[in-house]
């Protein structure tokens, strides 16, 4: 029997959808018992009800669409009122993170500890507002919400077959309400919350969105019963909480019409923003299939500075080298799904190449930087020549906590290498500002800073503070 998710008051969280002309046009989702009446949202001189967009155990989820102009970009909601940085006509900042949880016992980790480099950014907000939060994947940790049912508690390990529809049915509504928990965590905690109510937030998947290694474990697995029901939860709760959308919205939010992938184009005055689904179409020997490649390649870079969001980095090491290493040592075989996860990986090397060359036909449009995070580490990385550069800023662990410094110092070691897959741009892993080693093993956020039209990078380190900032040429 499903323990049902239990029923609160939570929210809003707001979501980025677009301008018109300079008007802000955003999305506000909150939680609420189901049976209890929604307060009106207004904003400017309008008021605005809430849409049902679906029940989750004893909670009902609503979205208020409303816009916010330039000179009013306060909303309110019962008795609160919430500014919104909507001048974004000149100096703007942005926030980008990623990693929000831990593998095992995230929900029961202590939630000011968890949520330290969140109230960071809080208090960031407060000093200078951002206008935007892009979260770049992994923002839950849905690992173990297969435990607790007969048919998935021993995934992927064993994918049990169900004996009837009712049985996949009660499965899918165990991971649906399991799911929600998680995202209450993830997105309403005391830090995320104050934000998120402020800032609005874009988001693109990763792999700990569905469960560890999605796409990368073994077809009869993921194409099994138990992992295709799996996988229609975690994309119905996707939608549901980082973007405030059903099935119907895909066409007007998503690239792709069908929603095969769910790749997103944005942009905000001077800056485009292009996020491709690096996991819907994922298999073992594929990073995206037709449907994700058609999106991307009809992407439309910015004329003044474009963001490219690539769930895992795109600018790394010659993974391939210890992927073929380990492939040797029985032990190590287990993890090989991490490295299948990677642009790097052996098996993903043609599409690698297909996709640098895509970003270098970008690059020729305007200077294009790539944000990453999926390492739990922060670092950056460039691909040459100077007059073509592109930089990639890595920001990964805002909540999943650091690995040790021996394994940030072995990737250092192995990315001295370097790689060239595209010739005559060599990619090339460098030190943050003011850090000796390639990779920092600490929990971080970053912030893009665009001040007199140029852009920066700062990342906040939970020890070593702030970094320099960094110019994006």
């Amino acid at each position: 029997m499903t323990v049902e998710f239990e029923a609160a008051r939570l929210g809003p969280i707001l979501y980025y959808r677009g301008l018109k002309g300079d008007a802000l046009q955003v999305a506000a989702m909150v939680l609420l018992p189901i049976g209890e009446e929604p307060d009106l949202l207004e904003a400017g001189d309008a008021q605005h009800a809430p849409k049902l967009l679906r029940e989750i155990g004893r909670n009902a989820i609503w979205r208020y669409d409303f816009t916010l102009t330039q000179s009013n970009g306060t909303y309110h909601l019962g008795d609160q009122s919430y500014s919104v940085q909507t001048d974004l006509t000149g100096d703007m900042r942005i926030a980008f993170a990623s990693c929000n949880g831990e593998e095992e016992g995230d929900l029961d980790r202590d939630q000011e500890e968890r949520n330290l480099m969140w109230a960071h950014m809080c208090d960031a907000h407060r000093r200078a507002p951002f206008a935007l939060l892009l979260q770049g994947g992994d923002q839950i940790y849905a690992d173990e919400a297969t435990q607790g049912h007969p048919l998935s508690e021993a995934w992927p390990d064993k994918a049990d077959r169900p004996r009837n529809a009712e049985e996949l049915e009660d499965l899918a509504d165990h991971l649906r309400q399991r799911f929600a928990e998680r995202y209450v965590q993830a997105l309403f905690g005391e830090a995320p919350r104050w934000i998120m109510a402020r800032v609005p937030t874009l988001a693109i998947w990763d792999d700990h969105d569905i469960c560890d290694g999605w796409g990368s474990l073994y077809r009869s697995k993921t194409y099994s019963e138990v992992g295709q029901c799996l996988y229609r939860v975690a994309r119905e709760m996707y939608l549901l909480f980082q973007h405030a959308a059903v099935e119907a919205d895909i066409p007007d939010l998503f690239l792709d019409k069908t929603g095969t992938s769910l790749s997103w184009q944005r942009a905000l005055p001077g800056v485009t923003l292009l996020a491709p689904d690096l996991r819907a179409e994922r298999g073992r020997r594929q990073v995206m299939g037709a449907y994700g490649w058609s999106a991307t390649e009809a992407m439309e870079p910015g004329t003044e500075h474009t963001f490219l969001i690539s769930s895992v980095p795109l600018l790394g090491p010659r993974l391939s080298l210890v992927e073929g290493l380990m492939m040797m040592i029985p032990t190590m075989q287990k993890y090989e799904d991490d490295l299948r996860d990677q642009w790097q990986s052996r098996a993903h090397r043609d599409e690698w190449v297909r996709m640098l060359k895509q970003v270098l036909k970008w690059r020729e449009t305007a200077p294009v930087t790539v944000l990453s995070g999926e390492i739990h580490l922060a670092t950056r990385a460039e691909m040459g020549p100077d007059e073509m550069r592109v930089h990639q800023l890595v920001a990964s662990g805002i909540a999943h906590r650091a690995p040790p410094q021996g394994y940030a110092r072995s990737l250092g070691t192995l990315a001295g290498l370097g790689d060239a897959p595209v010739s005559g741009h060599p990619i090339r892993i460098h030190p943050l500002p003011g850090q000796k080693h390639r990779y920092t093993a600490e929990r971080n956020y970053l912030e893009l800073r665009r001040t007199g039209g140029t852009w920066h990078a700062v990342w906040h380190l939970e020890d070593s503070g702030d970094t320099e900032p960094m110019a994006l040429e």
